[in-house]
């Protein structure tokens, strides 16, 4: 089955002949600010790296294939990255960094901007 592919779509063909929707990468959190959350969370290194791909708007599916893991070794660890962070949803918790991340730049003076790249 041909798929209809619009000029400028975000989707790309791969082997197989399936398709996967290419999502841009979208940096919300710098490095300081990652160690921020990290630190102020207490997140494993291996919770930190998976916050940051679900920030990233990554599936547990597609995160247990980047780190070569199961997905529910990422259900886990996303469960435990709730309980330190006090939310129940992954939404809640982009929110709460990204507001953790503006709260630590405002102390320091910066300004913090979100950017998109394709």
């Amino acid at each position: 089955m041909n798929m209809l592919q619009l000029p400028n779509s975000n989707v790309e063909n791969l082997e197989s002949g399936d398709t996967a929707r290419k999502q841009p990468e979208v940096v919300l959190l710098n490095t300081k600010q990652w160690s921020f959350v990290q630190n102020r969370y207490n997140l494993t290194p291996r919770e930190r790296e998976i916050a940051e791909l679900i920030c990233q708007g990554l599936r547990n599916g597609r995160i247990a294939k980047t780190l070569s893991i199961k997905p529910g070794t990422v259900k886990t660890h996303t469960r435990n990255i709730y309980r330190k962070v006090h939310v129940k949803s992954k939404i809640a918790m982009l929110l709460r960094f990204v507001t953790d991340a503006r709260d630590l730049a405002t102390q320091w003076g910066q300004v913090h901007s979100v950017s998109i790249t394709e």
